[in-house]
């Protein structure tokens, strides 16, 4: 049986699974949150905002006092008019950092 998954993994073609399956005349997503966890997301903003500066953009407790990613990440999870806020300032980001 150990030759039988030797051959079984020798045998798949390399990159394979790495395609996305879309059909080819489906172009890739335009919208700059597809791929992009909330994790990913708040890290980004706050490396280029820093704390104060989101707490501005978007005044909410987990941003003022005491921030951390855990504690924001919860809060924004269960807070969806909070969380559509900061994925609308990230999109302005994005298309700030990319041009119109």
């Amino acid at each position: 049986m150990a030759d039988g998954v030797r051959w079984m993994k020798d045998s798949w073609p390399r990159g394979e699974f790495l395609h996305d399956f879309r059909p080819m005349n489906q172009p890739a997503s335009k919208d700059p949150l597809h791929g992009v966890t909330l994790e990913k997301l708040l890290t980004v903003l706050v490396e280029s905002y820093g704390w104060e500066a989101l707490a501005d953009q978007v005044p909410i407790r987990c941003f003022r006092f005491d921030p951390s990613i855990k504690s924001s990440l919860v809060f924004l999870r269960k807070t969806p008019w909070a969380r559509a806020r900061v994925e609308e300032l990230y999109k302005q980001h994005v298309r700030g950092a990319t041009g119109p």
